[in-house]
């Protein structure tokens, strides 16, 4: 869970509909928006997770060098897409490393945030998903049919045509004003007055306020431009 709007949802969505138990994982990439991290902890305990960690796998901003705008703070963030925005394969990482806590722990569901309105990340498609879900559970072929292991399943709001406002609704049902306590914003935030607050200007915090108006839910999230 990286402390985001939809990644927060649809954790809430599964421990609440599909009844899991739940253990967080967020990664620690070499992102700009560090606060997502720290959100996430205070979002953990919110959700009275099980266990959560932070895996430090830093190495990968050096990997993507100076192409990226969310790992790079020299270059300026969108207002909307744009593909400097798509980290390489970042979801694929995310779920090959969630992949070996949860064949380790023996839990058979991978929770991801992508919605249908993703679909500009190949890596947030339906298709990418299922195939790497395919792949996973090839890597532990031997143990699952063996019955050591379990074959896991990654869902995601995009295999059931969830999109992001229906996403926030289904969250917010569950989580009321908590779901404010989620960072959105790619940048680490703007200071003013001693208070962090969000952009208000990326692409990210513009599909945010979007979210909020099309699920006809006020938006109490404070960002430094309206």
């Amino acid at each position: 869970m990286s402390g985001g709007l939809d990644s927060l949802c649809a954790t809430a969505y599964v421990k609440n509909y599909k009844k899991y138990a739940i253990k967080i994982i967020t990664f620690s990439y070499g992102q700009r928006a560090k606060r997502e991290i720290v959100q996430s902890k205070k979002l953990a305990k919110a959700l009275n997770s099980d266990e959560y960690r932070i895996v430090d796998i830093n190495f990968m901003k050096e990997l993507y060098g100076n192409s990226n705008v969310l790992t790079n703070n020299k270059l300026s963030i969108p207002s909307k897409f744009d593909y400097s925005i798509v980290v390489p394969i970042r979801n694929a990482i995310f779920i090959t490393v969630a992949s070996a806590w949860a064949f380790s722990v023996n839990a058979d569901l991978i929770v991801l945030g992508a919605h249908t309105d993703d679909l500009n990340y190949p890596d947030c498609r339906p298709k990418f998903i299922e195939s790497i879900t395919k792949t996973l559970n090839l890597g532990e072929e031997d143990k699952i049919k063996s019955g050591i292991k379990r074959k896991i399943s990654v869902w995601s709001p995009s295999l059931e045509g969830i999109n992001k406002y229906e996403l926030l609704k289904l969250g917010h049902e569950i989580l009321g004003e908590t779901i404010f306590e989620s960072w959105s914003c790619y940048s680490n935030g703007k200071k003013i007055h001693r208070e962090i607050m969000h952009c208000g200007e990326c692409e990210s915090c513009i599909n945010r306020k979007m979210a909020f108006t099309k699920a006809s839910i006020e938006d109490k999230t404070i960002y430094a431009k309206n």
